[in-house]
């Protein structure tokens, strides 16, 4: 009877050790909605504010740079015969004429700029925007390179432009001149020959050469080489009291959007891009919800928050991380066919 009662002991106390061990080092039930024990957690709320989408570029002070006139209407270009030019042009050189429904509309070289070559053949259909005719400034201008991704962001938005020269004058507006567009070589036919007999002589079935513009005379501005072939690029002209040097290293700044007292969160606390987000809430009683969110415009600091938040709530800092791809049979992370 001893024994047994020494035996029946010794099996309860083999129990109450694993139920021990269990109870403390066993794994726990968790809330993944809730952060651990003890988690210093940094968190922001959404604000208000106005809001300018910018876009920087990295430009160079350049001597006579050449720009690209676009054609302002879809039609055909006829081209005007423009001869050489003394001096500096003071007044815009007429240099096309693009016709639409029998209407004409003119491209002009801006004053203090000559002509310097035909982009495309005459009477040729172009669509609107297509550079047509270039021009070499004469001065002083600021030049930036512009990538794709850029090109399309700026296209439309060239009006709110800045630039600051590194280690001189500046911020000051800078005046945008022509396309950003890349250019081909430029073409500078000689003037036609005059025929004896003027249209007298005309053959039967010819078509009669492209109308002059008779508002000005044919003979103004003009230049002497052609223009070589250009990447995408913006080119601006500084104040006249901005003083420059040529090869100085710039920043411009073009501002594509702006929108007026908005629900913006600081970058860091949203996940995503292009137009869709998310972002971690933070309920009061520290359980956390990942929300989607639909993007708008930013500056680099904060981003605009459409829809999807009311600007009531609590958002953790930084935003939540976005699930891996899933992995099919051979390892590989699954996409679109």
């Amino acid at each position: 009877m001893h024994r047994q009662l020494l035996l029946r002991a010794a099996v309860l106390a083999v129990v109450a050790t694993t139920a021990a061990a269990c109870g403390s080092s066993g794994p726990q039930a968790t809330n993944p909605e809730l952060a651990a024990r003890g988690t210093a957690m940094t968190t922001a709320k959404p604000t208000r504010q106005d809001l300018a989408n910018r876009v920087s570029l990295s430009g160079t002070v350049t001597t006579n740079p050449v720009i690209g006139l676009a054609a302002p209407v879809a039609g055909q270009v006829r081209y005007l015969t423009v001869g050489p030019v003394q001096g500096t042009p003071t007044k815009p050189t007429r240099v096309a004429t693009v016709w639409a429904n029998n209407k004409p509309t003119h491209v002009e070289v801006p004053a203090g700029a000559i002509f310097t070559g035909r982009l495309v053949d005459d009477r040729s259909t172009v669509p609107v925007g297509m550079p047509v005719a270039s021009a070499k400034l004469t001065g002083y201008g600021i030049v930036a390179d512009i990538d794709a991704a850029q090109a399309y962001k700026i296209s439309d938005s060239l009006t709110s432009v800045q630039a600051q020269i590194k280690n001189g004058p500046g911020p000051f507006a800078c005046t945008v001149l022509g396309t950003i567009a890349a250019l081909p070589a430029g073409t500078i036919p000689d003037p036609p020959a005059p025929q004896p007999g003027g249209a007298k002589n005309q053959q039967p079935g010819k078509q009669a050469p492209a109308p002059i513009d008779t508002a000005a005379p044919v003979d103004r501005g003009g230049g002497g080489a052609a223009s070589e072939p250009t990447g995408m690029r913006l080119v601006c002209t500084a104040p006249a009291d901005v003083k420059l040097i040529n090869g100085a290293a710039a920043t411009i700044e073009v501002v594509t959007d702006k929108a007026a007292n908005v629900l913006v969160l600081p970058v860091e606390a949203v996940a995503g891009g292009q137009g869709k987000g998310k972002v971690d809430v933070v309920r009061a009683d520290k359980t956390r919800e990942i929300r989607d969110v639909v993007l708008g415009l930013t500056d680099g600091k904060v981003v605009e928050i459409k829809s999807g938040l009311t600007g009531d709530e609590t958002v953790a800092v930084p935003g939540p991380n976005l699930p891996p791809a899933k992995a099919d049979a051979n390892g590989s992370p699954e996409g679109p066919k």
